[in-house]
């Protein structure tokens, strides 16, 4: 059995203040993406949120159906924002999504 680094304990320790009824199937799935390359710079509850976000928006929306159809980023973005909070909502997450500029590094995290 493998021994959790410190990193991986303060992801689950994020994962559980931030969205602690989320279903085991996407915790298991959110914690893997937080562990990624390109969030290992960042600290774990924000890498966290960022993997939370991304998995969402692409298992839970029609985000890539959108961007299939040809809607921009942006745009597939803003008619899957309050679905993606409504699972935030279903999850006890402490926080939403926002559209303002300053919360959107999220929208870029699995971009």
């Amino acid at each position: 059995m493998e021994m959790a680094t410190n990193r991986q304990k303060a992801i689950d320790r994020a994962l559980t203040l931030t969205i602690p009824r989320v279903p085991f199937y996407d915790a298991e799935a959110i914690r893997e993406a937080a562990k990624a390359p390109h969030l290992r710079d960042m600290p774990p509850a924000q890498a966290l949120w960022l993997a939370a976000i991304a998995h969402i928006r692409h298992q839970h929306t029609d985000y890539d159906t959108l961007r299939d159809e040809g809607y921009g980023r942006d745009e597939a973005l803003f008619f899957v924002l309050d679905g993606i909070n409504e699972v935030l909502d279903d999850w006890g997450a402490t926080r939403h999504l926002t559209s303002q500029p300053e919360h959107q590094a999220a929208d870029e995290a699995d971009e």
